[in-house]
């Protein structure tokens, strides 16, 4: 099978990243192409280096505006020519036009049970909500903040005791997880997004999100 361009925008550590790193280089589909920061510090940079993935560096506070920050990403992705871009840790919220230019053809990872919990904070907001369940959220990038329909869920038990860091860490590893599998997914031509804006899975429109444990994995 022939391996998916892919382009990765991180913002951070890049532990995301890595999982998809790990998976390429055994048996994910895909073919990382660059891995672009809008910070220069970010360590995912790093990690890129060592696995020797191009790596490019586009510093939002060097531009007046969003719009033309965006414009800016946008020729520097296309520059890679991916047919999925990848947001793993990517801190910036995105215009309509970018959004639209990369339609069905963007994913992002949330550290919650969307739609509950968007933006920022979501551990302990979680936390402060005295929720049972928490967990993370791959879904199509569309317009609304983390808004997107949801393709991929997993779930874990909120402990007595948790803080924010405990049930973050818990929850990281699930990501880990559900992040290469919907990009298998999609490498694999399992996965679109319909022009309705419905996630389409092996052929059947998804009502709801799929939850990992209803998932066989190899």
């Amino acid at each position: 099978m022939p391996r998916l361009p892919v382009v990765v925008l991180i913002s951070g550590g890049g532990t995301n990243l890595q999982a998809i790193i790990d998976a390429a280089q055994k048996d994910l589909p895909v073919e990382i192409k660059a891995v672009i920061s809008n910070k220069p510090g970010a360590y995912g940079l790093e990690r890129a280096r060592k696995a020797d993935i191009a790596v490019a560096t586009l510093d939002h506070r060097q531009f007046p505006d969003r719009e033309s920050f965006d414009q800016a990403l946008a020729e520097l992705i296309d520059s890679y020519q991916p047919r999925l871009v990848l947001l793993a840790g990517f801190m910036r919220i995105l215009t309509p036009g970018f959004v639209r230019r990369y339609h069905g053809r963007m994913l992002n990872i949330h550290p919650s049970l969307l739609p509950d919990f968007q933006g920022l904070h979501t551990h302990q907001r979680a936390l402060e909500a005295e929720v049972e369940e928490h967990g993370a959220s791959i879904h199509f990038v569309t317009e609304e903040l983390d808004g997107g329909p949801v393709i991929l869920q997993a779930r874990v038990p909120v402990l007595s005791g948790d803080d924010a860091q405990t049930l973050a860490a818990r929850v990281l590893e699930k990501e880990h997880i559900i992040y290469p599998l919907a990009v298998r997914w999609f490498a694999q031509g399992r996965l679109s997004l319909n022009d309705r804006d419905q996630v389409v899975l092996d052929g059947k429109i998804r009502s709801t999100p799929v939850q990992l444990e209803q998932v066989a994995i190899d």
